[in-house]
């Protein structure tokens, strides 16, 4: 049985049990909480940079939080000089950019160094405020927790934080020719584990990771599946129109990879697949199209243009079609118009892009790894795949080859599995989070000054 609690009751993160701490409606939830992202911004352009999925989850979360009342302030670096020191995402919902380093040409890796500028920056927007103008923090990150850590403890709050990824996790399953985490990501998320009233967790297999590789107390770790957008992600007015759009061929196979450009995103996991296709099917050439939507990032950085090279390597620069990042509701159309989102991450600690695609009537084909399976549902609404050999990747496309009708089929399951995803849901069980460490929280500084 699992051990954690999962806000969602779902059968797949095990029981809902009794929240550490007291029921959640027992105490009162936050009026405000202060929610930190030091390395990527709210406003940022998903799929650029060092923003993805996090910068989605932080925008959303915000944004229901508010609706049901907490109000959220996001600290984040300021990386241009053009922005007002506050911005308001939505009613309810300020960005805050602070100035820690300069503006532009700072890798995250240079990040560490300038945490303590950063800090300076949310401290002076504090000592602008009443006292107890925050309830609580909630950093996202391992670079928000350092921030975190130190600002709950000067302001008398509880800290929640949320990982999105771990270092051990990641350098335990690297892909070939990658670069490890360093020594001081690891020991910052060790203090921030142990700082923490609660960690907040996509699944029960990244609960387990907290625990198991960061030696987290299991009773301060809530599982909260990530939502997905469901009013934006919808299967809308279907492929061929959504097609039509994007000026794609009705009647092609199209695997769509979107993300960033990373080797622990493993595009050149999907290349390699449609190489091994084609071989064994060259008819098929004239009717597949390879959609790669999204900019290099991280360790992908140092060989940006290598991906198009493989390509050419490989023989397939004919059918892959390169595209920059782009907006939310241009991705909805790509994966409307997609025939299956192909993920052969690495590590992922949800993998939100999977949730998306399903919502969109799109089925996908993913690692089993991380939380993907629990995002996707394997012979439901697409496939897992456990490793990273591209054959097998390969033989999971030629079954949307050979049974077109399978990508309306799996498509139809998938955006009926999404719906169990929205992010009200996600919202409501994070405040219960908040609720039950506030009330922790207080019961400990009763017990320290009684």
């Amino acid at each position: 049985m699992s051990q954690y609690v999962s806000r969602l009751g779902s059968t797949r993160t095990g029981p809902r049990l009794r929240f550490p701490g007291g029921f959640p409606g027992s105490s009162r939830k936050p009026r405000r909480i202060a929610m930190l992202s030091v390395h990527t911004s709210p406003l940022h352009q998903p799929g650029t940079g060092d923003a993805g999925g996090m910068n989605v989850y932080i925008v959303e979360l915000a944004k229901r939080l508010a609706a049901i009342n907490i109000e959220v302030e996001v600290f984040t670096r300021a990386t241009t000089g053009s922005l007002p020191p506050a911005v308001e995402l939505a009613p309810g919902v300020l960005v805050r950019h602070v100035d820690a380093g300069p503006y532009e040409g700072l890798a995250k890796e240079d990040l560490p160094a300038q945490l303590c500028a950063f800090t300076h920056g949310v401290m002076q927007a504090w000592a602008g405020q009443r006292p107890g103008y925050y309830d609580l923090v909630h950093s996202h990150y391992w670079l928000s927790g350092q921030v975190g850590w130190l600002a709950a403890q000067r302001w008398g709050v509880p800290l929640v934080h949320a990982m999105h990824t771990m270092a051990k996790v990641k350098n335990a399953a690297l892909a070939a020719g990658d670069t490890p985490e360093p020594a001081a990501r690891v020991i910052g998320e060790t203090q921030i584990v142990n700082a923490s009233d609660r960690l907040i967790a996509n699944t029960a297999e990244e609960a387990d990771e907290l625990v198991r590789f960061y030696d987290a107390d299991p009773s301060s770790v809530a599982v909260v599946h990530p939502g997905v957008n469901l009013d934006r992600f919808r299967p809308a007015d279907g492929r061929a129109a959504a097609r039509a759009r994007l000026g794609l061929p009705q009647d092609a196979l199209i695997p769509l990879f979107a993300g960033r450009i990373q080797p622990l995103k493993a595009p050149d996991v999907l290349l390699r697949a449609v190489a091994v296709l084609l071989e064994r099917d060259p008819s098929l050439r004239s009717r597949i199209v390879v959609p790669v939507v999204g900019g290099p990032s991280g360790s992908g950085l140092a060989k940006p243009e290598g991906l198009q090279k493989l390509a050419a390597r490989l023989g397939i620069a004919d059918v892959v079609r390169f595209h920059p990042p782009v907006g939310q509701d241009r991705l909805a159309d790509w994966f409307r118009a997609a025939s299956v989102l192909v993920m052969p991450s690495y590590s992922e600690s949800f993998g939100l892009v999977a949730i998306e695609a399903q919502a969109a009537g799109t089925p996908v084909v993913a690692a089993a790894v991380g939380g993907l399976p629990v995002a996707v549902r394997d012979g439901g609404s697409g496939f897992l795949i456990p490793g990273h050999e591209p054959e097998a990747y390969a033989r999971a496309l030629e079954r949307f080859a050979d049974a077109p009708e399978l990508v309306e089929r799996m498509g139809a399951a998938a955006a009926a599995h999404a719906q169990s995803f929205g992010w009200d849901t996600a919202a409501s069980a994070t405040a219960d989070v908040y609720t039950a460490a506030l009330a922790d929280h207080r019961r400990r500084a009763r017990t320290h000054h009684g």
